[in-house]
């Protein structure tokens, strides 16, 4: 099984009157995009172990990561009527359906792995990486910093530590679940988790040489849009952020243990992250 027929199986969804909203929170969902976090998890755990059963872990991931999007594209955020190739939840229908449907899938995540098949001690694991990372020791406080310092000018330590929580912190997590699921020890899953926040971070500095680079259509959405932010191309050119995202991925690959993990993320690194 695919996580896309995966997802298309457990779309969240609740019993209403509401004309739309249930369409509204499988609309980002279903728009498509490289589903690159779920995958992270799926592929880390098949690499350790090609026996469990990742699929339910993949798809929290999955939820909250759309909600951080459809916040973020939030018109107090960034302001964005493309997402995956098609107008944004707000643009779609209104703000406060975006508003909610982020709220919903944001708890709808840790609900699936609550209900799922994963013994209590591993779902109690993954629910705590996902909470930490995808929440105020992460993502938050680092789309948070973002958001405050717009127009103001961080240094390169500082940008890094953004993107380490903004970004970097939720594809770490990813990776780590993947791992926790597949029963890795505290050991293995954390020295994972530190190869992922590298991944994460260069990620994040592909993306923002994307928006310097592409054009909206290419990119599925709106580009040339970090000119008053903080980004790495903004700091310290394209030329530069080019050669920084190929160190770091080369510092992945060596730090990198487990074999089958390796090849996995080279690949991701071959398909995602080059060019």
């Amino acid at each position: 099984m695919s996580f896309l027929e995966y997802l298309e199986s457990n779309l969240p969804n609740v019993e209403s009157f509401h004309p739309h909203f249930n369409e509204a929170l499988a609309w980002v969902l279903k728009a498509g995009g490289k589903h690159f976090r779920a995958q992270l998890v799926i592929g880390t755990a098949k690499a350790i172990n090609p026996l469990c059963d990742p699929y339910a872990a993949a798809l929290a991931v999955e939820l909250l990561h759309t909600y951080s999007l459809i916040h973020d594209d939030l018109p107090a955020m960034d302001n964005a009527n493309l997402r995956r190739g098609v107008p944004t939840l707000h643009v779609k229908y209104d703000e406060v359906t975006a508003i909610l449907a982020g709220d919903a899938l944001n708890t709808a995540a840790f609900g699936v792995l609550a209900n799922s098949n994963l013994p209590p001690h591993i779902a109690i694991k993954c629910i705590q990486v996902l909470s930490k990372n995808g929440g105020l020791d992460g993502m938050v406080i680092g789309q948070a910093i973002d958001c405050y310092f717009e127009n103001k000018k961080l240094s390169l330590d500082e940008l890094e530590f953004l993107h380490l929580h903004k970004t970097g912190a939720l594809i770490a997590a990813s990776m780590q679940i993947g791992a926790i699921v597949a029963g890795a020890s505290d050991e293995e899953s954390n020295d994972i988790y530190k190869a992922g926040l590298k991944l994460g971070l260069a990620f994040q500095i592909h993306d923002d040489i994307i928006d310097a680079t592409s054009s909206s259509d290419k990119a599925g959405k709106p580009t040339n849009n970090d000119s008053s932010k903080n980004s790495f191309t903004n700091l310290l050119g394209v030329d530069k952020a080019i050669e920084a995202r190929d160190e770091l991925e080369k510092q992945i690959i060596n730090q990198i243990q487990n074999q089958d993990v390796k090849e996995l993320v080279t690949n991701l690194i071959n398909k995602y992250l080059k060019g």
